[in-house]
């Protein structure tokens, strides 16, 4: 697998100005037939895959089932192959693994501390993606600037040190209006539970309603303090810009 962290400063100049459509291009053509987008299935990567489906990329497509999701995600899997006609491929935690973590730590092991909430995504999340990202030099993903105190500034192009891949977010100088500007203006398939004032959406125990007034990441582990709602896949403090 080629290291390419050097590369990472010459990249964001060399994509200073462009459209997401644009990095996407420039992604499929740079790392041909090894970068996929790891999809949340939130509006961000709805849009970055509806994107991937206009222009005919050839990036793949893959999300997460934790096995605690929502009914509506489940059904947004099924509308994303359907309207958009783009294939998502499912990875599921090691079934050995989530059963040794729920006879040590108990089924809502999350709720008891930080760190067994971590324990909890590492297993359900973190090491499905790893297997996601065998063979890849690139992953892409839906992350914007300012989605909450974890996400305050993000580039479009990352070294993520923990997976040894350069990290594109092609979205990430859009604004939160941007992105329902272009669901709505191309019908995008969303989750209903956005209606709901769940703008970012997890596992169900783990997702809540925000309140008017917070931040779009507040209703994700709302029990912990804002500088630990992230679940690992996107580890701020290791990414070279």
């Amino acid at each position: 697998m080629t290291d390419n962290r050097t590369n990472v400063q010459a990249w964001n100049d060399e994509l200073s100005g462009a459209t997401p459509e644009e990095v996407l291009s420039w992604a499929a053509a740079t790392f041909s037939g090894t970068v996929a987008l790891a999809s949340s299935l939130g509006a961000e990567d709805q849009v970055l895959t509806a994107m991937i489906a206009r222009e005919r990329l050839p990036i793949g497509v893959f999300t997460l089932d934790t096995g605690r999701l929502f009914p509506e995600t489940y059904e947004l899997i099924a509308a994303t192959t359907r309207v958009l006609g783009v294939p998502v491929d499912v990875y599921f935690p090691d079934a050995a693994d989530v059963e040794e973590m729920v006879r040590l730590h108990g089924i809502d092991l999350f709720r008891d501390s930080v760190a067994t909430r971590k324990r909890c995504c590492d297993v359900r999340k973190v090491q499905p993606l790893r297997r996601a990202q065998a063979g890849l030099e690139a992953w892409v993903c839906g992350l914007r600037s300012g989605q909450g105190a974890t996400r305050e500034q993000v580039a479009v192009v990352e070294w993520d040190a923990a997976a040894g891949l350069a990290k594109i977010n092609p979205l990430a100088s859009w604004s939160e209006e941007q992105v329902w500007e272009y669901v709505r203006a191309n019908d995008v398939p969303v989750n209903p539970l956005h209606d709901a004032g769940m703008p970012s959406i997890g596992c169900a125990p783990c997702t809540r309603a925000v309140e008017p007034g917070e931040d779009v990441r507040a209703g994700r582990w709302w029990w912990e303090s804002a500088e630990h709602r992230e679940c690992g896949l996107h580890a701020r403090g290791e990414a070279a810009r």
